[in-house]
This record gives structure tokens, sequence and C-alpha cells, in this order.
């Protein structure tokens, strides 16, 4: 999984016609990752009301993982930790400045998301696991909504 960063992560499970557990630890460390890349986005906006925006949506980036961590106890039947390969954050490069434009691709990221749990969602036999990837979706865009106000804030 090394290979890996947090931009190509998703394409790794377009590939698979349901979540097993090595798919669902990719997205374990994905929204792990999430966290931290709204962080460094957060401290590199330029903007107060804009970060506080980007630092919600990293708390609940970590929401997130919890979840997938609550799904891969239910698949494994038994509790689930990460190993500490599966800490290892995903490599998120990305400018020292940030401007508006960014931000719509971040959106249509974030939608995308939404759209790909829901299509998990679809596929999992298991109505608790199918239940915590819609949450993660539905989460996916609010998060969109709050990139689309950054957007926003960023383009006065």
């Amino acid at each position: 999984m090394s290979e890996l960063n947090f931009y190509t992560a998703g394409s790794t499970l377009d590939a698979k016609s349901a979540l097993d557990v090595e798919a669902l630890e990719t997205i374990y460390r994905l929204e792990m990752s999430g966290e931290h890349f709204y962080n460094l986005l957060a401290d590199r906006v330029g903007n107060e009301e804009a970060a506080d925006l980007l630092r919600k949506n990293a708390v609940e980036e970590r929401g997130h993982a919890r979840r997938i961590a609550r799904a891969l106890s239910i698949k494994t039947g038994t509790e689930w930790s990460p190993t500490a390969e599966q800490e290892i954050l995903l490599d998120a490069p990305m400018p020292d400045s940030i401007d508006a434009p960014l931000f719509l691709a971040v959106v249509k990221g974030e939608i995308d998301g939404d759209a790909g749990y829901q299509h998990w969602a679809d596929l999992e036999t298991n109505e608790d696991i199918a239940r915590l990837l819609r949450l993660n979706g539905r989460e996916e865009t609010v998060h969109a909504g709050r990139a689309q106000q950054v957007y926003e804030i960023l383009s006065r």
C-alpha cells in the first residue's frame, strides 16, 4: 500500500466489485489522511473564516475513519485495529499558497466521494456496514458544501 497517495487511493477501489477487508483498510487510510489534507488546506488558505470551515471537515474525516474501523470490525467479526503501516498517512502534496479554483476540485471530489459511498452501500450485504457507508457519504456532501463556501469566500 505504500505506493498509494491521497490523490490516487480512490482509483484502487474502482476495480473492486465489493468492499472487502483490503478495500475498507484503504478507505480507512484515505479518511485518516483526509483529516490531514483539510488541516493542511486550513493552514495555507490565508482566511480564518475559510480555515474554520476546512477544519470542520478535517474533524469529520477522522469520524469517517472511525466508522470504517467499525465496518471492519463487523466484516472481520473481531475488534479491528489498524497496523502501524495502516496508521501512516497518505502523502498529499500541495502548493504553499491555496487559491479559490482549487476548491472547485475539492467540491467535485467530495460529491464523487458521496456517490462512491452510496454505490458501495448498495452493494453491501450487511445492513450495519451499509448504514455506516451511507452516513459517510452524506457527510461528504456536507464537506462539498463547505468547500463551495470556501471557494465563494476566496473569490470575493
